[in-house]
């Protein structure tokens, strides 16, 4: 008889997930206002940075967590937004990118890593760009050319910085583990 077996979460997991929130949160404030209405920020590379950490899944939880947390009203939106309201702004998409990130650095392959690290960043805008239209009762295109295409370049350029980074962290993160044992 087969026994269903349901991987716990460890402490580690929930301590590097809270972490990762946290970096996202940061991040997400440090914002350069835009005309759009949607600024500038370092959330991108954020969210790229956690999904190249954590991996697909405690990458994704870690995004759902932050949502969440937008969700109930704790400012942790870029403007120090938050509430439902923010969370139906003109942005979205990022647990996407975050598992999609994972996705690639669980491959092994980095150019696969950068794809969809690359492929994250698309499905975002895309998101985004369809919240915004919704919103604002735009076309879905001229929507994308307001708040998607003029941050394209400096979201490629963030999930590669985030992918040397992450690099770097994950080695870190195994060293640190093996002296621990």
């Amino acid at each position: 008889m087969e026994e269903n077996k349901k991987k716990k979460i460890s402490t580690k997991d929930m301590v590097q997930i809270a972490m990762f929130t946290a970096v996202v949160a940061v991040l997400s404030h440090i914002a350069i206002p835009m005309p759009s209405g949607v600024p500038v920020t370092l959330q991108t590379l954020a969210v790229a940075l956690c999904g190249y950490v954590l991996g697909s899944k405690k990458g994704a939880v870690s995004l759902l967590v932050y949502a969440l947390l937008g969700a109930v009203g704790a400012p942790v939106f870029a403007n120090f937004k938050g509430g439902l309201g923010a969370i139906a702004g003109p942005t979205g998409g990022f647990i996407f990118m975050a598992f999609l990130c994972g996705l690639g650095i669980e491959s092994k392959h980095k150019w696969l890593a950068v794809v969809l690290g690359i492929a994250g960043v698309l499905v975002c805008h895309a998101c985004g760009a369809a919240q915004f239209a919704i919103i604002k009762g735009n076309g879905f295109w001229s929507s994308a050319l307001l708040v998607s295409v003029p941050y394209l370049v400096k979201d490629f350029v963030s999930v590669i910085i985030a992918f040397g980074a992450a690099a770097l962290i994950r080695s870190r993160i195994k060293v640190t583990a093996a002296a621990n044992q």
